[in-house]
């Protein structure tokens, strides 16, 4: 019989009603009695790590959920997550970076509405979850309205509607109904456990010296001296395939200033779909290709969190470099 672990992490499925508005407070042993799989089947243990709004999940929190699972690991064979909805995709994305050599399903779920609520998804997603941290898998994964999406390729698009979460540019790698879990076969063979069982490891570091700026037109140049002057790295949306505006504002100029100051700059888009690819366009091709880091088809809950990590792990430009441009989940051809 397998053995799983659930942490509670807060979030929405966690919280109940009060005047000023739903605050997480529910312990784990109250979410695990509403599970719906029959005895039998699996033995489930669970206790609460924190109890916080996603709203306030932070980098440090990310590392202590990591080592609960890591003191945990030889004891259990699938671990359930449950957090809130707003900031799930970067911890999915985080943990998946932390851990290394990692050889279980790690499954985090939440809810649009609270458990207790009549109308909740919440009984229904963490049953699913339970469900497949069950399964022969091996990584993070995010669980909801019935789909599994890999823990870096998870964005949230909606703020209620139960079908909260998207997989971007990657396809959903599995979905359950009725209790039975369908795997897309065009992904499903890079999520095997694997025969080799090396030791968990965790990655202890990070660098949470980054921002994010997303371009606009008209967008005025003081922004990339205050960024560096304050910070470690810049993850900047440009336009369409990686366009960087060229005219009198001097943006591309400013960006220039960051590389050779020494700045990370990560170059991504502001579309959800289809990525950022250098040299398409002249405006694209504004900076040194050797000295930035293109993001590829990355979201950007994935670019936030593999950033911190890599910037935190290594020391050179050129190994932050490789270590973000390379894909963690691969298309098959």
């Amino acid at each position: 019989m397998k053995r799983v672990l659930i942490l509670g992490t807060g979030g929405t499925i966690a919280s109940k009603k009060h005047t000023s508005g739903l605050r997480p407070e529910l312990e784990i042993d109250e979410l695990i009695k509403l599970i719906n799989i029959p005895e039998g089947i699996c033995s489930i243990e669970g206790f609460t790590v924190m109890n916080i709004d996603s709203t306030n999940m932070t980098p440090d929190k990310w590392f202590i959920i990591a080592n609960h699972i890591k003191d945990n690991y030889q004891g259990f064979d699938g671990f359930v997550i449950t957090h809130g909805t707003d900031t799930m995709a970067y911890t999915a994305a985080a943990l998946t970076y932390i851990f290394h050599n990692l050889n279980k399903p790690v499954i985090i779920t939440g809810s649009q509405y609270p458990i207790t609520e009549f109308y909740t998804d919440g009984i229904q997603n963490l049953t699913d979850a339970v469900y497949f941290a069950m399964e022969n898998i091996s990584g993070v994964f995010i669980c909801f309205d019935g789909n599994l999406i890999a823990g870096t390729r998870a964005t949230k698009i909606r703020t209620k509607s139960y079908d909260a979460f998207v997989s971007v540019n990657f396809p959903v790698v599995a979905n359950i109904k009725h209790n039975k879990v369908i795997y897309d076969t065009r992904v499903k063979e890079q999520f095997l456990k694997k025969e080799k069982n090396d030791p968990l490891f965790i990655r202890t570091k990070y660098n949470d010296r980054i921002i994010v700026l997303k371009l606009i037109p008209g967008m005025h140049t003081d922004i990339f001296d205050f960024v560096k002057k304050h910070y470690e790295g810049v993850i900047i949306e440009s336009f369409g395939l990686g366009g960087i505006p060229d005219t009198e504002q001097g943006i591309a100029m400013k960006i220039n200033e960051l590389i050779e100051a020494g700045i990370i700059v990560v170059i991504t888009t502001q579309c959800m779909e289809e990525g950022v690819e250098y040299g398409v366009y002249e405006v694209g091709s504004l900076l040194p290709r050797d000295k930035i880091i293109i993001a590829g088809d990355f979201n950007i809950e994935t670019l936030v969190a593999k950033t911190m990590i890599a910037m935190g792990n290594y020391n050179t430009f050129e190994e932050i470099k490789e270590y973000i441009e390379t894909p963690y989940t691969y298309m098959p051809a």
